[in-house]
């Protein structure tokens, strides 16, 4: 009976070792050729203009099993992308993102709010021209599997959220220029 009992021991102590190395939280990185940000917002009232950023790094910590997390991501403002030269240099000015000054945003989540097993909330600070304002990022998608070509362990998603560009001081020419500015984040993400 003692060696049964001493095998049950080892076989609960085994298992309860195995559930704890699954239950870890999972730190990915950013995968830089996937991960950017995009912003739209109505000009003049003719039409939505689309740009993105096309230089985003940062890292997310996922715990499956826990169904907690959080994200930190940092976006290179002199990446940004509008479609024109001429505007890319315009919209860095000081009126507009002043990336003399400011050459980075980022967002720090305080809470990733879960529908189930998926993330569909992430709550944080964004900072813009350093100015910080709390934002919610409403995640539309988000998959965690094997990365077909990595072979290993990676997530993706996408969120959005909606700001006012006047409340981080880069408010020249609203409201002929929309003032609300939809933030989207496009992430692929490998587990380091």
């Amino acid at each position: 009976m003692r060696t049964f009992n001493q095998v049950l021991s080892a076989a609960a102590l085994t298992a309860a070792f195995a559930t704890s190395a699954f239950a870890a939280p999972v730190t990915y990185g950013a995968e830089p050729n996937h991960t950017y940000a995009n912003f739209s917002y109505n000009h003049q009232g003719l039409s939505t203009q689309i740009s993105k950023f096309s230089k985003t790094s940062g890292t997310v910590v996922y715990d499956k099993a826990a169904k907690t997390g959080s994200v930190d991501i940092t976006i290179d403002m002199t990446s940004v992308d509008t479609g024109s030269g001429l505007f890319n240099g315009h919209i860095q000015g000081a009126d507009f993102l002043d990336t003399a000054k400011f050459p980075t945003a980022t967002f720090k989540s305080t809470k990733v709010v879960f529908d189930g097993d998926k993330p569909a909330a992430i709550e944080g600070n964004l900072t813009i021209k350093g100015i910080t304002k709390p934002v919610t990022l409403k995640v539309t998608h988000f998959v965690n599997m094997e990365h077909p070509m990595a072979k290993k362990d990676a997530i993706g998603a996408n969120a959005s959220t909606v700001i006012k560009r006047t409340e981080f001081n880069a408010g020249k020419y609203a409201p002929y220029v929309g003032d609300e500015l939809t933030i989207t984040v496009s992430l692929e993400a490998i587990a380091q």
